[in-house]
């Protein structure tokens, strides 16, 4: 069954604005978070939080992308502001259940979103 639901991707202009969402469903999570991978790279960690409120940051997102969480709507946000080229990729929600380090390493997540389409126009 579907666990994790994404949506809000879509094609901006450089320097815009994207808010990604991430409903959450079956499981405590402890932990959830971004990733995203670009066409012929690596799947890369973007953002990540713990529900104690611990973030973590990719350094190429650090001070542009905000990652957060409604609680009450189990449901895991990624603001993306003064978007670039680079950050084009298909963006994909992560969470686990067991996660003390909150690590932003793609095989260390266990449950995997569908993924959303982010592309950036310069």
């Amino acid at each position: 069954q579907v666990q994790l639901v994404e949506s809000g991707g879509g094609s901006v202009q450089a320097g815009g604005s994207l808010r990604l969402s991430c409903v959450a469903s079956g499981y405590t999570y402890n932990c959830m978070g971004w990733f995203r991978q670009a066409p012929g790279k690596e799947r890369e960690g973007v953002a990540g939080r713990r529900n104690d409120g611990t973030t973590r940051y990719a350094d190429s997102v650090k001070g542009r992308f905000t990652i957060s969480k409604d609680n009450a709507k189990n449901t895991l946000y990624l603001q993306m502001n003064s978007l670039k080229p680079e950050d084009t990729a298909m963006y994909y929600c992560a969470a686990d259940i067991n996660c003390p380090l909150l690590r932003l390493i793609t095989g260390w997540w266990k449950y995997w979103g569908q993924g959303t389409q982010v592309t950036v126009s310069s």
